[in-house]
């Protein structure tokens, strides 16, 4: 992955992982809630990924990287990576600009992404950057591909749990996806 040009904010995603997790989430949560639950909004998922980062309202635009396997995200919408890749949209926290980077069968989704973080973290431009890998995969590759990157740059991994050690911030990747797919924290009130 090469880019003359990096935004002060990135955020690097595995698009398949979070789909899957997304479905998982929509599974329990509609046995627990006993309602439908919708697809994920795309743009608020973003933006509640760019929060969890650390990211507040500015001028600067994000750059998202989704890299992918599949050709879309069944549990997203809009899902299809044909239809996101070169798109932006403008939200609360200002313009996310979108890139969908397809694996190809020369390299895995780890080796893709573990060089992405590599290039992405390592670019003097980029202040701030938001890592969602399949943590409970590849953590400890992401953990090291991390530990020499600038300690001025402000670097957040989303898990679905607290992992150990990092030089960096985490959060957990399950409360922008429940935000994403409309489930409130009142609907949980309850509910143990």
């Amino acid at each position: 992955m090469k880019n003359e040009t990096w935004t002060h904010h990135v955020i690097l995603v595995d698009a398949d992982y979070v789909d899957k997790v997304a479905f998982n989430l929509i599974v329990n949560f509609e046995r627990m809630l006993g309602r439908r639950i919708p697809q994920a909004d795309m743009a608020r998922w973003l933006e509640c990924v760019a929060l969890d980062g650390g990211m507040r309202a500015s001028q600067d635009s994000t750059q998202v990287i989704l890299l992918h396997k599949k050709e879309q995200m069944d549990n997203f919408m809009p899902g299809a990576f044909a239809d996101l890749d070169g798109k932006a949209f403008t939200g609360r926290l200002g313009e996310f600009l979108i890139s969908c980077v397809q694996v190809e069968d020369m390299v895995t989704m780890d080796d893709l992404f573990i060089d992405s973080l590599q290039v992405v973290s390592n670019a003097a431009e980029v202040k701030r950057l938001v890592v969602v890998p399949d943590a409970e995969h590849i953590y400890n590759k992401v953990r090291e591909g991390l530990r020499h990157c600038d300690p001025d740059k402000h670097v957040t991994v989303l898990a679905m749990q607290p992992m150990e050690g990092g030089s960096f911030q985490q959060d957990i990747l399950g409360y922008s996806l429940m935000a994403a797919l409309g489930i409130s924290s009142d609907e949980l009130t309850g509910l143990s």
